[in-house]
C-alpha cells in the first residue's frame, strides 16, 4: 500500500488467494487478501481519490464491492452486472472518488466467497479530524462446512441446523414444557421449527478472532467503536460491561447521539458507537452476542481484571413460535395485527427471552439526523414491495417474484422514489440499496435518518426514501443475508438512457450470468438400506421446477419394486401446489387382483404408466398426491415425512387409494446418517441404515 496526502489518490493493492484455515483438526477453504481473513481495513478521507488493484491469484473468478459507498456505476462492483468479474489470474483496478465519510466495509459479491473470507473494513475519516481513541470491531460468522453445501441443505429444509443449535422444538419438547398445543397450531399453519438464523455457525470473530483486547484505554477515555456486521446471515447483539452505549452514526451517515443498553446489528450494517471507561485496572467487555445466541465475540478495553459482561440467556422458541402462530394465517399469510408495526419497534427477543432489567434497546425510531435530509421538492414515485418467501423450500422473493423472474425497475434520473416494504415471512430481512443513501421514514420529519441498509423484521411494514441522484447504470436493492440473496430476493434499479457500460460489453449476456443465481437446481436424497428393503428418493429442484424420483426395491420377487418419477412445476406463492407429469414401474410376483378406492381393478403389483397429476402440501405437512395414469387409473395418496417426535426422532407415514401403507422411524446420527426402520404393508417389517444427502 501507498498513502499521499489527505485528499490525493490512495492506492492500495490487494492480493486475493486461496487459502485453508484449520480451526477443528480439519483444513477448510478460505479466501485472503494480503495473507488476511478478514480481509485488511483500507482507511481513506473525504475527498480522497480511491485507487484499488485487486490481483486475483486463485484460478477462478471474483469480484469487490464497495457497500454503502457512493461512487460510479462500473465501479460498484457486482460482476456481470456493474463490474466485470475478475477473472482468475488477473488484475481489475478500482477507481473512484471518496464523496463522504463513515464506517463501511467491501466484501465479494461473487457466488458464496463471502462466507469464506474475503470480506474488510472500509474506513472514511472526515477532513480535517484525526481519529483519536477509535476502534473498528467487524463482525462475521464461520461454518466448518462448506458454504456450497449449506446453501443445498437449506433449500432441502434440513432441520439439522437445529438439532445443533438444541432448537429443534419436537412435540416431546412442547409436551415437555406445556406448549404441545402450540407445537400442533404451528404445524397446522404449515410452519417449521421457529428459529431467528437459519445455520448453525461453529464459531464468530471479531476482526478475525474469538477476542481481542486494547489495553492502553484509561479512566474517562471515551471511545468510538465502528461496528461492521460482515456476516453472512447473523444478526449480533451489542451489550458493554462498562455502562450504556451512545449511538452516534448507522451506515455510516451521523445520527444525533442516542443512549441504550443495548442495539442490535443486522446483517450488513454499520454503526459507529461511543463509549466510556469507567475505571483504571480493569478491562471492559464490549460483547457481541449472535441473536441465535450460540457464541459470543468480546473486545477488551482497558487493561486490567476483565469485566464480564452477563451473558444472554437461552432463547425460548416455543415463546417465539407462540407469537408466529398468532401472527400467520393457515394459508401461509401474515396478519394485519392493527397496531404500529415497524422500525425494530416490536423487540421478539423480549417474548423469547424476558429481561428482568427491561433493557433499553436501540429502534429505528430513535435515530435523527443532526441535518435536513429532506429530498428535492418534487413528485414521488410509490413502489410496494411484500417480502415473501418459502421456508420449506427456502425460495425468498419479492412480491413473489425472485431478480431472474422480474423486469428491472426503470428510474428516471432527479425523481424521487418512495418504497414501502411489508415482510410477510417468518424470517428479519436486511435490505440493502447500492450507491445510494435512502431516509428512513421513522417519525424525524425533516431529519429522518440516512442508511444504507434497513432490518425489516416479521410482519413490519416499513417506507424508505431517496432521490435518484446518480448519473446512470444498474443498482441492485437485495436482502444482504447471503443465501437469501441468492435465491433470488432483490431487484435491480435501473436508469433511464444510461449510456453503455465499457465493463460489461454484452448486457444481455451478462445479465443472464446474474440471473442464473436464481435459477440453480439443487440436489437432494434419502436412501434407505434396511433388511425388507431399499427406500428412498432423489430430488433435483430449483425455484419453481422439481423433479422427483422415488423407489421401493425389495430383494426377490415377491417383494418386486416400484419406481415413481415426477417432473412438476409449484404454482402458488405459498409452493403447497405442484402440477406435475411422469411415470411409474412396479411389479411384485403372486400379487391379486382387488378394487381400489374408485372401484377400479387394483394395479399395484403390476404397473407400467404415464401419469399427470398435483401434489398439495395440506396442514400438518402432509403431502395429498392425485394422478391419474394414461389408462384413467386414479390414486390417491397422502404422506407425512419428518415428524419430530424428540430433538432426533421421527416418525413417517403413508396412506393411499390402493390400499398401500407404510410407517416408519429413524433416529438422526448425523447430518447424514440416521438408524431406521420402517413396516409396509408390500415389503414387511425392516431395520438399517438411511443415507441423507
Amino acid at each position: 500500500m501507498s498513502v499521499a496526502t489527505a485528499q490525493q489518490t490512495v492506492r492500495y493493492d490487494l492480493d486475493v488467494t486461496d487459502t485453508v484455515v484449520n480451526y477443528t483438526g480439519k483444513t477448510r477453504k478460505a479466501i485472503a487478501i494480503n495473507g488476511q481473513l478478514p480481509a485488511p481495513t483500507l482507511h481513506f478521507t473525504e475527498g480522497d481519490t480511491a485507487e484499488i488493484h485487486v490481483h486475483n491469484h486463485m484460478h477462478h473468478e471474483t469480484s469487490i464491492h464497495w457497500h454503502g459507498i457512493l461512487l460510479p456505476n462500473e465501479q460498484d462492483g457486482v460482476p456481470y452486472l456493474t463490474t466485470a468479474p475478475i477473472k482468475g489470474m488477473s488484475t481489475h483496478v478500482y477507481r473512484f472518488p471518496i464523496r463522504q465519510s463513515g464506517t463501511y466495509w467491501y466484501h465479494s459479491h461473487t457466488m458464496l466467497q463471502e462466507q469464506i473470507g474475503l470480506y474488510g473494513a472500509f474506513i472514511i475519516h472526515k477532513r480535517n479530524e484525526r481519529p483519536v481513541n477509535e476502534e473498528v470491531m467487524l463482525l462475521s460468522d464461520w461454518s466448518d462446512e462448506n458454504p456450497h453445501q449449506i446453501e443445498r441443505s437449506l433449500h432441502r429444509a434440513t432441520d439439522w441446523y437445529g438439532i445443533r443449535k438444541g432448537a429443534a422444538q419436537s412435540y416431546g419438547e412442547g409436551l415437555m414444557s406445556g406448549h404441545l398445543g402450540t407445537k400442533f397450531v404451528n404445524e397446522w399453519k404449515r410452519m417449521h421449527a421457529m428459529d431467528v438464523s437459519d445455520v448453525y455457525y461453529e464459531r464468530f470473530f471479531v476482526n478475525g478472532h474469538a477476542e481481542e483486547q486494547r489495553q492502553h484505554y484509561r479512566k474517562g477515555d471515551k471511545v468510538r467503536v465502528r461496528i461492521i456486521n460482515g456476516s453472512s446471515s447473523t444478526y449480533f447483539w451489542l451489550t458493554y460491561s462498562g455502562g450504556p452505549l451512545t449511538v452516534v452514526a448507522s451506515d455510516g451517515a451521523d445520527v444525533e447521539p442516542v443512549t441504550v443498553d443495548r442495539l442490535i446489528v443486522g446483517v450488513s450494517e454499520t454503526y459507529d458507537i461511543e463509549v466510556t471507561i469507567p475505571a483504571d485496572g480493569a478491562a471492559y467487555e464490549l460483547a457481541a452476542t449472535s441473536e441465535d445466541r450460540m457464541g459470543q465475540v468480546s473486545l477488551w478495553l482497558g487493561d486490567g481484571v476483565k469485566q464480564l459482561k452477563q451473558p444472554l440467556g437461552k432463547l425460548d422458541y416455543f415463546e417465539g413460535m407462540k407469537m408466529m402462530n398468532g401472527m400467520m394465517t393457515v394459508g401461509g399469510n401474515m396478519k394485519d395485527m392493527g397496531m404500529n408495526m415497524s422500525l425494530q419497534q416490536m423487540d421478539m427477543n423480549v417474548v423469547m427471552y424476558p429481561e428482568g432489567n427491561s433493557p433499553k434497546t436501540l429502534n429505528y425510531a430513535m435515530l435523527r439526523s443532526p441535518q435536513p435530509t429532506t429530498l428535492p421538492d418534487k413528485p414521488f414515485r410509490t413502489l410496494h414491495f411484500e417480502l415473501t418467501g418459502n421456508m420449506n423450500r427456502y425460495v425468498w422473493t419479492l412480491n413473489n417474484r425472485t431478480v431472474s423472474e422480474s423486469d428491472k425497475i426503470r428510474i428516471k434520473k432527479g425523481e424521487n422514489i418512495r418504497i414501502i416494504l411489508t415482510n410477510n415471512s417468518m424470517m428479519r430481512h436486511p435490505m440493502h440499496l447500492h450507491g445510494h443513501f435512502f431516509r428512513v421514514i421513522n417519525g424525524q420529519g425533516d431529519h429522518a435518518p440516512l442508511k444504507n441498509v434497513l432490518d425489516i423484521m416479521p410482519m413490519e411494514t416499513d417506507t424508505l426514501e431517496f432521490n435518484a441522484s446518480e448519473e446512470y447504470g444498474d443498482w441492485f436493492f437485495h436482502c444482504h443475508i447471503l443465501y437469501h440473496m441468492m435465491s433470488g430476493m432483490g431487484r435491480i434499479f435501473t436508469y433511464e438512457h444510461s449510456p453503455p457500460n465499457p465493463q460489461i460489453p454484452d448486457p444481455e449476456k451478462g445479465l443472464r450470468k446474474v440471473y442464473a443465481d436464481d435459477r440453480r437446481f439443487y440436489l437432494g436424497a434419502e436412501i434407505g438400506i434396511e433388511t425388507n428393503a431399499s427406500d428412498g428418493d432423489v430430488v433435483l429442484e430449483n425455484t419453481r421446477w422439481a423433479w422427483q424420483t422415488d423407489w421401493h426395491l425389495g430383494p426377490n420377487k415377491r417383494r418386486g419394486y416400484e419406481v415413481d418419477t415426477r417432473f412438476g412445476r409449484y404454482l402458488d406463492r405459498n409452493q403447497f401446489l405442484m402440477v406435475f407429469v411422469g411415470g411409474e414401474w412396479r411389479y411384485r410376483e403372486g400379487g391379486h387382483a382387488d378394487r381400489n378406492w374408485f372401484g377400479q381393478v387394483n394395479t399395484k403389483d403390476d404397473r407400467t404408466a404415464f401419469n399427470i397429476g398435483l401434489q398439495y402440501t395440506l396442514p400438518w405437512f402432509i403431502v395429498a398426491d392425485l394422478r391419474v395414469n394414461h389408462k384413467g387409473y386414479v390414486r390417491l395418496q397422502i404422506e407425512r415425512d419428518d415428524i419430530p417426535i424428540t430433538t432426533r426422532l421421527r416418525l413417517r407415514g403413508l396412506y393411499n387409494s390402493d390400499g398401500e401403507y407404510t410407517v416408519g422411524a429413524k433416529y438422526i446420527l448425523t447430518k447424514y446418517l440416521a438408524l431406521s426402520s420402517h413396516y409396509d404393508s408390500d415389503m414387511g417389517w425392516g431395520g438399517g441404515l438411511t443415507f441423507t444427502y
